[in-house]
């Protein structure tokens, strides 16, 4: 299994779903895995698996912001099919003969 160490603007689409699914309403202490590279820096993360990949994904600010927003917008779009649906009128196959 590849290990990548990664920051979450890099992250594919489905590598990023799953950083949401995992932590839906951001992570913790407990998640947080911390370690120093070669170089001296210091790094923070949290674990997200794929098949084949284990990706530690830097923690920043910005990463929960990105957590909280994409929750918040996934939120009010449901929201607003529901309400755009629930405007439709009533069909049945009968009208349409």
């Amino acid at each position: 299994m590849q290990r990548k160490i990664v920051d979450y603007k890099k992250l594919s689409h489905e590598v990023a779903a799953k950083l949401i699914d995992r932590y839906p309403h951001g992570y913790g202490d407990d998640d947080i895995y911390i370690f120093q590279k070669t170089s001296g820096e210091i790094v923070e993360a949290v674990e997200v698996k794929t098949e084949d990949t284990i990706y530690l994904v830097k923690i920043s600010k910005s990463l929960s912001n990105f957590i909280t927003n994409f929750a918040e917008t996934i939120e009010s779009k449901m929201n607003s099919e529901e309400d755009s649906t629930a405007d439709l009128p009533d069909f049945n196959k009968s009208d349409a003969a």
